[in-house]
């Protein structure tokens, strides 16, 4: 795509596809009007093969996917002991593989683990980047056209491919995710609109969606960048990290929140990545994510801060006046709250042990 006329590079961490082709503001606005391409062939691609990958993948995973029905896309997160995020997943199976895509330069170090722990389970783990790539199709999708069936049934319009050049399709917030060879991308872009990574990252700040791995650092829970709901499932068997999970959904509060940043307009720069979010006094309270120029917004960005900051507190990012909004409450997590007494300290049902 970036061989297209106008294509402007974007910088880390999507570097290898198109920022823009030349009007980001109009391309923005194209993903709300109509069907336009979004190329994100950066991403990495994996494929889960073998009769025992899915329970294998649900004993490693967040999320319940012993038993997800073929075509049907979720997300998943891979923790570390201590709870911290390490990947990032969606995914979906199509009766004979499980395909994943995640964050651009994390394939390799997924694929490993991966591998790590097959022990003795009938699985095979494939690096795919590169020879398969993602293609999203954003905007509004008409019924009529040339159709792909989604994991929901629901018919999708994509232009017309061939059967066999489309290995999958997913569902995203913005439309729907496919993975296909790198010829096939091409002929995309010969029968669609293009619209760039920054028109994608606009839409997605503006739905008030973290990015793991832009929006996160290593010492990331779940439950700090609203992850919990897409992408844990609260009722399922035991994986890693699931005790820090567990402990922060019932009993208490991660110690940061995602909110969601209106900056000043009338600053000729956006904060960079990584740039402190700061109180008026100059006390740093964490740290700024994402950030992109809105078509309608105008400038905005995602921060992560400490759950302990004022709702109603104005922030500077990277200098820059930013007033904040909540996207993970304060309250998040502590669904059971205990009031101990030393003349009341409840007894545990028989067969249960008090966390």
């Amino acid at each position: 795509m970036l061989q297209i006329n106008g294509a402007v590079e974007a910088e880390w961490p999507d570097e290898g596809v198109a920022a823009h082709y030349g009007d980001p503001t109009r391309e923005q606005r194209a993903m709300t009007e109509g069907r336009v391409l979004v190329d994100r062939s950066n991403r990495g691609v994996v494929k889960v093969t073998g009769q025992d990958r899915l329970g294998w993948l649900h004993s490693l995973t967040s999320q319940h996917i012993e038993r997800l029905a073929p075509g049907v896309t979720t997300e998943a997160l891979i923790l570390s002991p201590q709870g911290h995020l390490e990947h990032h997943l969606t995914l979906t199976d199509d009766g004979t593989a499980t395909w994943i895509h995640v964050e651009p330069g994390t394939a390799k170090a997924l694929v490993d683990f991966l591998n790590s722990m097959r022990f003795m389970m009938r699985v095979e783990v494939e690096d795919l980047s590169g020879v398969l790539v993602v293609q999203t199709v954003a905007g509004p999708l008409p019924a009529e056209g040339g159709v792909l069936e989604t994991g929901s049934g629901a018919a999708r319009s994509v232009p017309i491919l061939a059967e066999g050049e489309v290995t999958t399709v997913m569902q995203n917030p913005f439309g729907i995710d496919l993975i296909v060879a790198p010829d096939a991308a091409g002929k995309l872009a010969e029968t669609l609109p293009v619209a760039g990574l920054w028109a994608f990252e606009a839409a997605r700040i503006a739905a008030r969606i973290a990015r793991p791995g832009l929006d996160s650092d290593h010492k990331t829970l779940p439950h700090e960048i609203g992850l919990i709901e897409p992408a844990v499932h609260l009722n399922k068997g035991c994986y890693r990290g699931q005790e820090t999970v567990a402990r922060i959904h019932n009993l208490g509060h991660p110690p940061r929140r995602l909110v969601f940043l209106h900056l000043d307009g009338s600053v000729d720069r956006l904060p960079a990545h990584g740039s402190p979010l700061t109180l008026e006094d100059g006390t740093q309270v964490g740290f700024v994510g994402s950030a992109a120029r809105h078509f309608e917004l105008g400038p905005i960005g995602l921060g992560l801060v400490k759950r302990s900051v004022d709702v109603n507190a104005t922030l500077l990012a990277d200098g820059v006046a930013a007033a904040q909004e909540v996207v993970v409450s304060p309250e998040a997590g502590a669904n059971v709250k205990l009031t101990l007494r030393r003349d009341s300290v409840p007894t545990p049902p028989a067969g249960r042990r008090m966390l």
